[in-house]
């Protein structure tokens, strides 16, 4: 794992202060994500122009993991396309699944903290919650 104390700084941070956790009235794609087994509950709310995130941002509650997890996804999508934004997410499942490349890990910037998650079974679903939302939102909005 990398530096423990600056992964916790990072999602205390994240958790504690998120950017992106209030209401965007002007939001393309709005979707609930729960996960009822720990009982992480999120809107997530992106905004769409010509193809582009130009905003995005998530409502609910859970645990700390969901909730820097929604926050950090948010970081890294806004400005991307809808095409990168779920290049970003498939990378974001294939390092919770441990096979991801050093290059690939580095596209994910903070998210990466998140790596070792996939030793904590139990923790997953709320790693993985917003990027599964965004995923769903994509998936029965922009095909």
């Amino acid at each position: 794992m990398q530096n423990n104390s600056y992964y916790n700084e990072v999602l205390t941070e994240h958790n504690m202060r998120p950017l992106h956790k209030h209401k965007l009235p002007d939001a393309s794609f709005s979707l609930e994500g729960v996960n009822p087994s720990c009982g992480d509950d999120i809107i997530l709310n992106l905004k769409v122009e010509d193809g582009i995130i130009t905003g995005g941002s998530f409502e609910g509650s859970g645990c700390a993991i969901s909730q820097a997890s929604a926050d950090i996804m948010l970081d890294l999508v806004i400005g991307k396309s809808k095409e990168e934004a779920l290049r970003l997410g498939e990378l974001f499942f294939n390092m919770i699944k441990g096979n991801i490349s050093e290059e690939e890990l580095e596209e994910l910037d903070e998210a990466s903290l998140l790596q070792d998650i996939s030793h904590m079974p139990a923790r997953v679903k709320c790693a993985v919650l917003a990027w599964h939302t965004m995923k769903q939102i994509f998936e029965e909005n922009l095909s």
